[in-house]
């Protein structure tokens, strides 16, 4: 089965597209913890946002967000929000942050060089650390297992194309990348996750295992269960994120996991013990996918071939960030917290959800049955 860097990186792409996050009214103003960190966060209300959020203070920390004011403006009352735009030309810009000083800036949100160009700079004379969240899709050459911080990123022969797509999306994030250590050179942290998961997750690239094999019965599985998956628990990574603000450990970290290297069985049984479901796994090989047009990572979530391509994106080194302290919760408890947080929803919100990404049961139960009539046919001919 061949799959595209582009079939790969449209979730990271659409997930991409949301960057203009927001809360309400600015000016509210947080009690400063003693002996806590100044945290400017750019973004802050949508997926890992929040999570940076809660531990952040939970840690003594005093926090800011800056964003245009737009998305879920009830999170954080007793929060301070700036409003303003990433992009300077317009309306208010980033007025809002001048002459403000923090001990660092978290930027959850910078897809596009120019606008992390304008807020590094800004920021930089005021602001001692620039931590920069951008993704193990800036790697030109995903093939490899064992791809570390010092292999090469992707470029694109025009970086002035500012529409965050499915083939610029990784060049623009190493971009991005380079632009924060421009203005803050040997004070930035830039940190490479891999698939983000958990609670919250807009994305369906993960909660999608634990949705389907909590509704039991026969599950549709790729490969023979030993191809290498990876992905980092959302509140792991906003853990680590301030671990290493902390500690002001500068440099490039990839950033998911877990510690051990970790089957695609091994994931699909965590989910199934999460839920405690009945499910079965009728594993296909990815040639009879690919006949099937069953893709892996869009219809087959988390999942990709450990040959071709992109073979080495479930085989990333974490060794670096491991070393400075990145921990990993179990998988069963990421399982089971996102189908808590999934099962929450309203039917409608599932439903919008489900069709982000997975297979739909019709398609699952066609897939099954072509699986099934072409195991038949040797023991027919024979």
């Amino acid at each position: 089965m061949k799959i595209s860097r582009r079939g790969l990186l449209k979730g990271a792409a659409a997930l991409g597209s949301l960057w203009a996050v927001g809360c309400a009214t600015p000016g509210t103003v947080a009690r400063t913890s003693k002996g806590g960190k100044r945290i400017l966060i750019l973004g802050g209300t949508a997926f890992l946002g929040p999570q940076l959020v809660e531990a952040a203070r939970a840690r003594g920390h005093t926090v800011t967000l800056f964003n245009r004011g737009k998305t879920r403006p009830h999170l954080f009352p007793d929060v301070e929000k700036l409003q303003g735009d990433r992009d300077p030309t317009k309306g208010e810009g980033l007025k809002a942050l001048e002459g403000r000083t923090w001990d660092a800036v978290i930027d959850t949100s910078g897809y596009v060089p120019r606008l992390v160009r304008a807020s590094a700079q800004l920021l930089a004379p005021h602001v001692g650390q620039y931590l920069f969240i951008s993704s193990i899709s800036v790697y030109k050459d995903l093939s490899r297992p064992g791809l570390d911080e010092t292999a090469p990123v992707a470029t694109t022969s025009d970086p002035s194309n500012e529409t965050i797509g499915e083939e610029n999306y990784g060049a623009l994030k190493a971009l991005c990348e380079q632009e924060a250590e421009a203005a803050f050179p040997g004070r930035t942290t830039n940190i490479r996750p891999g698939l983000i998961v958990g609670p919250e997750d807009p994305t369906q690239r993960f909660t999608y295992w634990p949705e389907r094999v909590a509704r039991g019965g026969e599950v549709l599985a790729p490969g023979d269960g030993s191809d290498r998956v990876q992905f980092i628990d959302v509140r792991d990574l906003a853990e680590w994120t301030l671990l290493a603000l902390e500690n002001r450990d500068f440099g490039v970290f990839n950033a998911t996991g877990p510690a051990r290297p970790l089957t695609v069985r091994e994931m699909l049984e965590a989910c199934k013990q999460a839920s405690q479901s009945d499910a079965t796994f009728t594993w296909a090989d990815a040639a009879f996918l690919e006949q099937q047009k069953v893709s892996g990572w869009s219809d087959l979530p988390v999942w990709v071939p450990s040959t071709g391509d992109m073979g080495g994106v479930g085989q990333v080194s974490t060794a670096r960030a491991q070393a400075r302290g990145l921990k990993f919760r179990p998988v069963v408890d990421t399982a089971r917290d996102t189908l808590a947080w999934f099962r929450g929803l309203t039917p409608e919100q599932q439903e919008k959800l489900r069709k982000r990404g997975g297979l739909s049961p019709e398609r699952e139960r066609e897939v099954l049955a072509a699986w099934h009539q072409r195991q038949e046919r040797p023991a027919q001919a024979g």
